[in-house]
């Protein structure tokens, strides 16, 4: 039976082969000016300023190589797998509260974990930023994006498979700067107004 570690390295193989090619302007965000940053986030810097520092050197996005896609899966896996979802109501009694997580968490947690863990393992913090966007029903939700050069790559709890940020469903709205963890900058996803022409056809129909 062939083992997690040896389907990483094939999928590595596949995957990396689809994004050899030319990179195109679609496969990156295109972010705007300072926006608010998450309540809960500012809390967590009060908390833990260390996480929430400038960053001390501009880095251009990591080269995707065959190393760094296995890594970034076999977190990914780890910290999926060894979280069990649970709001922070249910958690804590409060409606938000971002932490690193235990046994539980919920998705703002999951992500500081495999962003706590990839700098660990030596990916630059400025290229690991911790993304809001907005699932299709309409909820908030956390992932964290990857700045590659073949393009800005999520982590995500929902969904296990690493995908390209177009690939993922979700409305893109801000992130924290690659530049400074403790802001956070808006997102332009150029998707919104195909997205809310769409909506407004169905309704018309």
């Amino acid at each position: 039976m062939i083992n997690r570690v040896t389907q990483i390295c094939l999928a590595a193989a596949m995957v990396l082969g689809q994004f050899m090619v030319q990179a195109h302007a679609a496969d990156f965000m295109h972010v705007g000016g300072r926006t608010s940053q998450p309540v809960g986030h500012y809390e967590f810097c009060q908390r833990l300023p260390a996480e929430c520092m400038p960053q001390k050197h501009a880095r251009s996005p990591l080269k995707l190589t065959g190393s760094l896609w296995a890594l970034i899966n076999r977190i990914n896996d780890e910290v999926n797998d060894e979280i069990l979802p649970i709001s922070d109501e249910e958690l804590w009694g409060v409606p938000e509260l971002w932490s690193f997580p235990g046994n539980f968490g919920d998705c703002e947690d999951f992500v500081l974990e495999k962003r706590r863990r990839l700098i660990a393992a030596g990916v630059p913090a400025s290229q690991l930023l911790i993304t809001v966007v907005r699932q299709s029903n309409g909820e908030g939700h956390a992932v964290l994006t990857i700045s590659t050069d073949r393009g800005d790559l999520v982590l995500d709890n929902i969904n296990p498979e690493i995908l390209p940020w177009a690939s993922t469903g979700y409305e893109f709205l801000k992130r924290q700067s690659s530049a400074h963890a403790g802001i956070w900058t808006e997102i332009l996803d150029g998707r919104r107004t195909v997205l809310v022409q769409n909506v407004a056809s169905t309704h018309s129909d």
